[in-house]
């Protein structure tokens, strides 16, 4: 009876440390900069959700944010309310600073460097996505 109940607490260990380790492959806490590397953005839990805010811009994309309506491109939040719609896809909205606009949007772990983000204009008919990459 103790070799069972070993071996089942052996195997529970073994399968949450397992389940910890893919649920961190699929988590896109980080941060991440923009295939132009020109914004940089920390993806972190807020409260039950995650969230997303820029903590670097390069001078042109702060002055178009400017020129678009977003006072301060720097601490703007671009992925908001996300949450785990499955395995590696995450859903909320994301604000599009040189538009001024927020719309629906996912952010989907490709990998552990790589995260796809996708917004969508008018019901998810009209919509873009970037390739970000983890900033050492």
């Amino acid at each position: 009876m103790r070799k069972l109940l070993a071996a089942a607490a052996a195997a529970l260990c073994a399968a949450s440390t397992f389940a910890g380790t893919a649920d961190a492959q699929t988590q896109p806490t980080g941060v991440w900069r923009n295939p132009r590397n020109t914004v940089h953005v920390r993806i972190q839990p807020c409260g039950r959700d995650m969230c997303g805010t820029v903590v670097w811009a390069s001078a042109r994309a702060q002055q178009k944010a400017r020129e678009a309506g977003t006072a301060n491109l720097i601490g703007a939040q671009l992925f908001r309310r996300l949450r785990r719609e499955d395995g590696a896809t995450w859903g909320g909205r994301v604000f599009v600073p040189d538009l001024a606009r927020t719309v629906p949007g996912t952010l989907r772990v490709r990998g552990p460097n790589s995260v796809v983000a996708s917004g969508c204009l008018l019901g998810r008919m009209i919509c873009r996505s970037q390739t970000w990459t983890r900033v050492s």
